[in-house]
């Protein structure tokens, strides 16, 4: 497409908030830069990086790189940087992703279209999840198949349906809904703000738009292990009414499904006992569980034997995190949370100032 970059007059502003995130902004960002069809510009706000986001940001033509405020009491990192994005951007539209996404070509232009035609106020994809190591393979599914049980698209989508819910690695949304609810700013104490702003733009009567949009957007979201605990560990609880209920039935169907499974093995060692074929299937009973959480055969059999019991530890260790206000974060310490409202439905934080031991910035 042959135009002026940035645009002169975007109608889309792209604002991704970026910490340390070195091994993934430079994908990133070249996979926007390349898009066409459509007028935008690329706001990146580097939240006290000790990395090199900062300098590969700078590094790319047509990338806007600028720094937020100090980070205001009760704020958490990730509002206080998109909401200074989303003051500095120009555009109609704003688009919100993260560091770790790779948007396929066209898809920004295809997006705009998409929330266009279903007249949408808010686009919201959950991307195509890139698994590279054991525990990506095997958590991933069975925390994805259970988000699309709790957030089914369609009910999310449905404007006669209360139920809310967006992925904070994608969410296109009008300049005018995003100002009239409030932005980030008004869910700034909220670890969960993707789907905090959902509920505030559905609440409004405005309509959302949500799927799975493997044709649009990937990401890997977590690198290694301890990464990926610390990421799930701030999440689940909020995001599952009832965690440590959730804990224990997963337990319980992957325990029995794998105990009935070897039961009729090993029984039919013997003899033939055609009633115990049906326990065979318990493990295939798993993996259809699964499915819905668009994963490959590989991940889901993982996920089966590995990913549920992983599962059940994580939503556990969410719970207790939570309910102790000792939620880390990227190198900052979240608490003061106020108490999870039947397990699982925590507004945000109630008070924070920002503190420095050893050189950690932390906020209590």
């Amino acid at each position: 497409m042959d135009r002026p970059f940035p645009a002169t007059h975007p109608e889309v502003s792209i604002v991704i908030p970026a910490r340390n995130e070195e091994a993934n902004v430079r994908a990133c960002l070249e996979s926007l830069v390349a898009q066409d069809g459509v007028a935008f510009e690329i706001i990146v706000v580097d939240d006290q990086s000790t990395d090199r986001t900062r300098e590969i940001a700078q590094g790319i033509a047509g990338v806007e790189v600028i720094s937020p405020p100090p980070l205001p009491p009760g704020w958490t990192g990730k509002n206080n940087a998109v909401v200074v994005g989303a003051a500095r951007g120009r555009g109609e539209w704003l688009l919100f992703t993260d560091a770790d996404t790779v948007h396929l070509p066209g898809s920004l232009q295809r997006a705009l279209a998409e929330a266009k035609q279903y007249s949408a106020e808010m686009l919201s994809y959950s991307p195509e999840q890139i698994t590279v190591t054991f525990w990506e393979m095997a958590v991933l599914p069975v925390v994805f198949a259970e988000l699309a049980r709790q957030y089914p698209p369609k009910v999310v989508s449905d404007p006669a349906s209360p139920v809310a819910a967006a992925n904070g690695q994608y969410i296109l949304i009008r300049r005018d809904t995003y100002d009239a609810v409030g932005g980030h700013a008004a869910v700034a104490d909220n670890l969960l703000e993707d789907v905090a702003l959902a509920r505030a733009v559905k609440r409004s009567g405005r309509k959302i738009r949500f799927r799975y949009a493997a044709d649009a957007v990937s990401t890997r979201m977590y690198r290694d292990f301890s990464k990926l605990r610390e990421g799930w560990t701030k999440n689940l609880a909020l995001l599952f009414p009832g965690p440590l209920s959730l804990a224990a039935k997963t337990l319980v169907l992957w325990a029995f499904a794998w105990g009935a499974f070897f039961y009729a093995v090993l029984g039919l060692r013997g003899e033939v006992a055609w009633w115990r074929l049906l326990f065979i299937f318990g493990p295939i009973a798993l993996g259809a569980r699964l499915r819905r959480a668009n994963f490959d055969w590989v991940n889901e059999a993982l996920g089966a034997m590995f990913g549920m019991p992983m599962f059940a530890y994580l939503l556990l260790r969410s719970r207790s995190a939570h309910a102790g206000g000792n939620v880390p974060w990227k190198g900052r310490y979240y608490s003061d949370t106020p108490k999870l409202d039947g397990g699982g439905t925590a507004g945000g934080l109630h008070k924070q100032s920002a503190t420095r031991t050893s050189g950690l910035a932390t906020e209590n």
